[in-house]
């Protein structure tokens, strides 16, 4: 059986961002002088709206948009330096990061004028922050078997949409204005993949109720979020109906692919080097030195899956790839860092990498979880191998 060949094609970030690169990272030397290591370990879990606003008044939030809307047309490559130095420097990006990360090139791309004007400025400025309505109860990952649905009512001016449904696992939902959701308008088919919509839904609107969900560490990052007769207006469909899987299959690539899915527990590599300090022994050398090498590998995949959403392809077998290797990369390093240094976790109080660890410790099962679980992003890598 001939297989297709896949591969990761080198990618070097262009030299003219490198001025760009060094600006993010004297802004982030001052504005982050004062965070402590077990904070800078919530990263990209981490709201801060405050600083969200900075970001944006400097032009870092929505920078491959239009300049129509708020955005700077910087390119994805400019983008990339920023995520890649908030992220090393344990940033609090979480208020902005989705809608930075997918539900602005989602509505770029899909939704209508109107949307675009409504939502992009304030997205680009850092105020306007959505989450994503996909995970729900028996379903998980399996966003084929979601059993949410949106019925429409009347016609012409007054058509509408009533929502019924709940979704899991919502990140960001509790502090969010609005939620990209992934809902059934039709009849399941037999491919399972068709009768599917995207809506733009406000959080605060009648019958919409956010439940935080708290965290083995007692944070509440992740949400459920009920739908009881929720009415939605014509123009809350983003893009076509019936083509939501489509639609968000491409979502998900800007999900899977980025730095945050090798990046958001560097925090404790930093803390693990520092502790051992610079005469480590042979165990700790090889290690630390494995871990280095498996952070490079991934940078550089990131990089390709960044070079083909630049060039407008549906990366989802190599995004997969990322994610997958990514949330394993994550989830030994605590691991590692027990096995080459005689310091236990401790939570609340401690030395620095004592309180990292033990942070990333209670956050690590979650790896593996979040943007879509380990067996269904090895059944993508498997149907993009030709092996399914």
């Amino acid at each position: 059986m001939d297989l297709p060949i896949r591969t990761f094609r080198h990618q070097r970030i262009p030299a003219e961002t490198e001025p760009l690169r060094q600006q993010v990272r004297a802004f982030l030397a001052d504005a982050l002088k004062d965070r402590p290591a077990l904070r800078r370990a919530d990263s990209w879990m981490g709201a801060d709206p405050a600083f969200s606003r900075e970001l944006g008044r400097r032009g870092w939030i929505g920078m491959a948009l239009p300049k129509c809307y708020g955005g700077h047309e910087a390119g994805p490559w400019a983008r990339y330096v920023v995520i890649e130095e908030l992220l090393a420097a344990g940033a609090p990006v979480s208020a902005h990061w989705i809608a930075d990360r997918q539900s602005g090139p989602l509505i770029l791309r899909y939704g209508t004028e109107a949307q675009r004007e409504a939502y992009l400025p304030g997205i680009c400025r850092g105020e306007l922050y959505f989450c994503i309505g996909m995970s729900e109860p028996n379903s998980g990952s399996d966003l084929a078997s979601i059993r949410s649905r949106a019925v429409r009512e009347g016609d012409g001016a007054s058509a509408a949409w009533v929502l019924n449904g709940q979704k899991v696992w919502t990140t960001n939902a509790h502090y969010s204005q609005y939620m990209i959701a992934l809902v059934r308008t039709g009849e399941k088919p037999a491919d399972r993949h068709g009768g599917m919509s995207q809506f733009i839904v406000d959080l605060k609107a009648p019958g919409v109720t956010v439940r935080p969900i708290t965290d083995l560490s007692g944070s509440q990052h992740f949400n459920e979020v009920y739908f009881d007769n929720v009415r939605l207006r014509d123009a809350a469909l983003i893009g076509t109906e019936g083509e939501g899987w489509q639609q968000v299959t491409a979502e998900l690539a800007f999900e899977r692919s980025g730095p945050e899915r090798f990046l958001s527990s560097i925090a404790l590599l930093h803390t693990l080097i520092d502790a051992v300090g610079p005469k480590p022994d042979a165990l700790q050398a090889r290690e630390i030195g494995r871990l280095t090498a498996r952070l490079v590998a991934l940078r550089q995949m990131s990089l390709a899956v960044t070079a083909e959403l630049a060039a407008g392809q549906n990366p989802a077998w190599a995004a997969s790839c990322v994610k997958d290797l990514g949330a394993v990369f994550e989830q030994d390093l605590p691991e590692i860092a027990q096995a080459v240094l005689d310091q236990a976790p401790a939570v609340g109080g401690g030395s620095n990498h004592a309180q990292v660890l033990a942070a990333l410790m209670q956050m690590a099962p979650s790896f593996s979880l979040r943007g879509g679980t380990r067996e269904i992003l090895r059944g993508i890598i498997a149907r993009g191998l030709g092996l399914r």
